[in-house]
């Protein structure tokens, strides 16, 4: 593929290169379609509605997280089963009674196409979610076809540990840093060269994408694949914002800027920021705010803290903001900063933040208050490895 400078009108997305030039098995083979009310064309039609209209046989959609209308909040709140209510066709949800395809389902069609909108971070489930459909393709014999979209934080950087064995989870399945720098299609190969089934997988690219171009350069507007991912600056900031989940600091949920704001009502913004470091801070601005939300953490009280906005992407890191954001806690306020307790996504034993880092040490470390230059050094050899592995599924230069 041809590169160009970022996207604009030339961008075309997996699923309207792949309308535009339908394959002929569209027509004769049983296709399952995982997605939700995000995935959609250029056109804004949702890609089933699209898939039927063109005459393709659709036997079944499957739903990630938050369920194909993405109407559900986080961290075990399920979806069931149901009908679709145009199609009638069963929809099964992947994030309920069963996170994985069961043979039943899997028998129900021939090829499992995927189009789902990813953030860019490996603790947002749907890479999660779309590993276990290949897993469960590959050993049913399953096609899968990839209809892919960008990753909006790029793919030219690389951020976070790698997941340890003893801390996988359903926000941490498989070894993966927590800015992956991947899109959907490209984790889909990387998971079936795992498995040892690089056949499995067929991606249908992007046309006009490369890795350093961040959402904007799409020219397409920010559809929210779930409820607390509003705009894509949300996803920029998430890879670092999301540790909050693992504490009793508000990280935005209930508000109209989730993980774009924080605090608590033990906070005083200048006493927090003292004790952040300028060197984590560089193209960010914290704004110093206050705001209730309405429900999660905090409900109804009153919470000070800090609005970001990010003003230079490519100054900003947001691991390591979160990363020192939460040694900013631990030393302002070691009497009222706490770690949640478990469960967290199904895990009943580790504490949360220690889930979602991927890394029980990594917790420690910040509480023995270890630098944050030694802690990237301890991971960045692991680092250099996971990228030399994902190079024979990259697609885009």
């Amino acid at each position: 593929m041809a590169e160009v400078s970022g996207c604009g009108d030339s961008c075309r997305f997996g699923c309207d290169v792949f309308l535009s030039e339908p394959p002929s098995w569209l027509f004769t083979r049983r296709v399952g379609i995982l997605a939700n009310q995000a995935s959609v064309t250029r056109e804004f039609r949702n890609v089933v509605d699209a898939v039927v209209a063109l005459g393709g046989r659709v036997t079944a959609v499957f739903s990630p997280q938050h369920g194909f209308f993405s109407e559900k909040q986080a961290n075990m709140i399920e979806s069931d089963h149901g009908i679709h209510p145009r199609y009638g066709i069963p929809v099964f949800s992947l994030y309920g009674e069963v996170r994985r395809p069961t043979p039943d389902m899997l028998e129900r069609i021939d090829v499992f196409l995927i189009d789902l909108q990813d953030v860019g971070t490996r603790v947002y489930t749907y890479g999660t979610t779309v590993g276990l459909c290949v897993e469960a393709a590959a050993a049913a014999g399953v096609d899968v076809v990839v209809l892919d979209r960008p990753n909006p934080l790029g793919g030219a950087r690389l951020e976070g540990n790698l997941v340890q064995e003893e801390y996988r989870s359903f926000v941490g399945r498989y070894a993966l840093p927590m800015r992956h720098g991947l899109t959907l299609g490209e984790l889909a190969l990387w998971v079936s060269r795992l498995l040892g089934r690089p056949e499995a997988v067929q991606v249908v690219p992007v046309q006009g994408w490369r890795r350093d171009a961040l959402w904007p350069s799409t020219g397409r507007p920010w559809i929210f694949p779930s409820p607390n991912m509003p705009s894509w600056e949300t996803a920029l900031v998430y890879p670092g914002m999301v540790l909050l989940e693992g504490t009793n600091v508000s990280e935005g949920r209930g508000t109209t800027l989730p993980f774009m704001l924080f605090g608590a009502p033990f906070v005083e913004p200048d006493e927090l920021e003292a004790h952040l470091d300028p060197r984590d801070r560089q193209g960010v601005v914290l704004r110093p705010v206050s705001f209730e939300p309405t429900f999660d953490k905090w409900a109804g009280r009153l919470c000070r803290g800090f609005h970001l906005v990010v003003t230079d992407p490519d100054r900003f890191w947001p691991y390591r903001f979160g990363l020192s954001l939460l040694r900013a806690f631990l030393r302002a306020y070691p009497d009222q900063f706490q770690w949640l307790p478990p469960p967290y996504e199904y895990d009943h034993e580790h504490l949360p933040m220690d889930i979602l880092i991927g890394d029980g040490q990594i917790r420690k470390a910040l509480e023995e208050g270890e630098s944050l230059d030694h802690l990237e050094a301890r991971w960045l050899s692991d680092l250099k490895e996971f990228e030399a592995s994902c190079k024979p599924a990259l697609v885009y230069s």
